[in-house]
């Protein structure tokens, strides 16, 4: 059996809703279990939602399982903690060996997955992120970009970002995300990976997952002719679906 050595350069982006600039911070190459990208903006505050959120229609099963899993763990932190405690086993220094699965090297080890477990039983509940069909249309688009195009970055091939995509079905309003992960075809896997966040210093992408200023999500999910599949998670403050006739 072989191992899975998977590199590649990540990058840092801030955006601020009212100037609409952006802050381009280049960090070193990394190896993680799957490759992940990351953008982090500016928060708001804003009061609770309801804690129950049903399967949106405009999802596939696997993209309502990716929305399930991230509000599982956003609205239950302990208890998620027990989920990750049981990767702790499947490590052997730092290749990580999940049954039925190519052992995969990281770059932090078990290291990383007793960071997060003690961050998540050091945070409060949050509320649970509400599905949005505009923005996951938008993410749709950069799924199939690089399903044609075989890129791995935030940046689209016709210069957008993921502000400017989910902007074509609505307006994103106080502030916005995206993750991208590449290579699992498993809402667990996708999501655990991510909040493990193995490689990446400033664990952004698990800051966008338990940001409390994000409430709405968009999520698409496809294949990819390099790592295999992809999946587009976008987050932002408040989302206004544009009318459709």
């Amino acid at each position: 059996m072989t191992r899975r050595k998977i590199t590649y350069p990540t990058a840092q982006y801030i955006q601020n809703r009212k100037r609409r600039k952006f802050r381009d911070i280049k960090l070193p190459s990394r190896i993680l279990s799957v490759i992940f990208l990351a953008l982090f903006f500016s928060p708001f505050i804003e009061s609770s939602q309801s804690r129950t959120v049903e399967e949106a229609k405009f999802l596939s099963p696997l993209e309502n399982s990716v929305v399930r899993e991230i509000n599982m763990a956003r609205t239950g932190p302990k208890d998620y903690a027990s989920l990750l405690e049981q990767w702790r086993n499947y490590f052997d220094k730092k290749i990580l060996r999940l049954p039925g699965e190519t052992p995969i090297l990281t770059k932090e080890g078990v290291r990383a997955v007793v960071e997060a477990i003690r961050f998540l039983h050091s945070i409060q509940p949050l509320p649970p992120l509400i599905p949005s069909k505009g923005m996951s249309l938008g993410a749709k688009d950069h799924v199939k970009d690089q399903g044609s195009s075989g890129a791995s970055q935030h940046k689209g091939r016709n210069g957008s970002q993921s502000s400017d995509r989910v902007n074509r079905y609505g307006t994103w309003e106080k502030s916005i995300g995206e993750n991208i992960s590449y290579g699992s075809n498993r809402a667990r896997d996708i999501v655990m990976s991510l909040i493990i966040d193995d490689g990446v210093p400033s664990r952004g992408h698990r800051k966008n997952i338990f940001s409390p200023d994000f409430r709405v999500i968009g999520v698409a999910f496809g294949p990819h002719p390099a790592y295999r599949t992809l999946c587009v998670i976008t987050f932002a403050g408040e989302y206004k679906e544009k009318s459709r006739k």
